[in-house]
Formats: C-alpha cells, structure tokens, sequence
C-alpha cells in the first residue's frame, strides 16, 4: 500500500483526512503526512486501513491497479 492508495481509499469514502485519521484510529498528521510522501505507509498503517474498510489483499492489488492505469492516462479494461 503507498500514499496514493490512502488517499484513494479516503476519497473514495469522501472523508477529509482527520475523518479518515480518526476513522481507522491514528493522528491526523500522519495521514497528513502520508499523502504528501514524507511518511511511508507501515504495516500497522496498513493493517487498520484494511480492518477499518474491511479491505482484501487482493482489493488493495485491484485499487493499486487502477491508480497505476490512471495515471498512465489510459482506462482500465475492467
């Protein structure tokens, strides 16, 4: 998981990032922080990310997926 899959995850659910900080139980800062890149994404992170959203492993994968096929500027297939 990195930065731009928090924030797509947080987007998705339309919170700002103190709601989603508070949401999955960790300071605003280091959501804050998160998304501009100055921290990485822990397994810890990670983990309350997954339980909080009832995420997958393989939901994240289909999440990364996405952000990397946007980014190149094409539309997923799927």
């Amino acid at each position: 998981m990195d930065k731009e899959t928090i924030k797509s995850i947080r987007l998705h659910y339309n919170m700002t990032q103190r709601d989603f900080a508070n949401a999955i139980n960790c300071s605003y800062s280091l959501i804050a922080l998160v998304e501009l890149g100055k921290r990485r994404v822990t397994l810890k992170l990670e983990k309350k990310v997954k339980d909080t959203f009832n995420l997958t492993d393989d939901q994240i994968s289909y999440i990364t997926f996405l952000i990397e096929e946007f980014g190149k500027g094409m539309t997923p297939f799927i």
